[in-house]
């Protein structure tokens, strides 16, 4: 494996033959590791639940091997394209998946897309764990959603979020719909952008930043939990610390101008 990771990450002459090269020596012991287990697999004791469990184990990481084997020998000796959908990215969560975010640093990122929308006090009223989709594809779901439970005088999304239905259907429901356009704008939007209340929600809306750097904060940078389920109870745990620290620090300053303020003198007659 190693010596296929140097030999696709160098340079020099020849290189898709030695690329090739220590891609079959790779398979060819890979393939010889699954063949044994394959064959002894059927021959492990099972006396008790741990017997059981590790047989378990060891049957879901052979066949993450065997469809890696094929994934390595498709792509790399047959010069395939392998879809999106048939990659995967982490052999221990295979929830993963590889996020674009259009910036430089870091260049590649994997991991788990979380949707998180905000009110005017900065508490997070509704969130999403996204699940292959991209932003455009969640607004009117959480839209029905948030409609039901709020009377929303004004929404600001960021510019992935665009698409000409989805301005268009929150607003019949919605008065200021601050969605920056994704591309080319004609001269009604630009229009639009450049008036005043839609530059000063915008403005606004940069506070979502913050709230997110707050939620790594929080632990949402890394999830600790092994397997999808207590993946996302852990964003749900970690959404609930995040409310529950806003309104602490509200209670506190509260509390706290109450003392600081000057105390009534009181007349007493004896």
């Amino acid at each position: 494996m190693r010596e296929l990771g140097k030999a696709s990450s160098s340079g020099g002459r020849n290189k898709e033959e030695k690329v090739i090269g220590a891609a079959e020596r790779y398979l060819k012991k890979a393939g010889l590791l699954a063949k044994k287990i394959r064959e002894e697999m059927p021959g492990f004791p099972i006396n008790d639940n741990q017997d059981m469990s590790l047989v378990l184990v060891l049957e879901h990481f052979a066949a993450l091997m065997e469809k890696h084997i094929d994934l390595v020998e498709r792509r790399i000796l047959k010069g395939e394209k392998i879809p999106h959908e048939e990659k995967l990215f982490s052999v221990f969560e295979t929830y993963t998946e590889w996020i674009k975010k259009g910036k430089m640093r870091p260049s590649v990122e994997l991991g788990k897309k979380l949707a998180i929308t905000t009110d005017q006090h900065g508490l997070i009223v509704d969130y999403r764990i996204m699940e292959g989709e991209q932003d455009r594809d969640i607004v009117v779901e959480v839209a029905d959603r948030l409609l039901n439970l709020y009377s929303i005088a004004s929404w600001s999304f960021d510019k992935g979020f665009w698409s000409k239905m989805n301005k268009e259907l929150l607003k019949l429901e919605i008065p200021q719909v601050i969605i920056p356009k994704l591309g080319r704008r004609n001269k009604a939007e630009e229009a639009e952008e450049l008036s005043t209340p839609f530059k000063r929600l915008k403005d606004r809306h940069s506070a979502i930043e913050s709230n997110i750097n707050e939620l790594d904060n929080r632990g949402l940078d890394r999830c600790p939990e092994r397997g999808y389920h207590h993946f996302r109870r852990y964003i749900g745990l970690g959404v609930s610390a995040y409310n529950l620290k806003k309104i602490g620090r509200q209670i506190l300053k509260k509390q706290h101008e109450e003392l600081m303020k000057p105390r009534e003198k009181i007349r007493v007659a004896a």
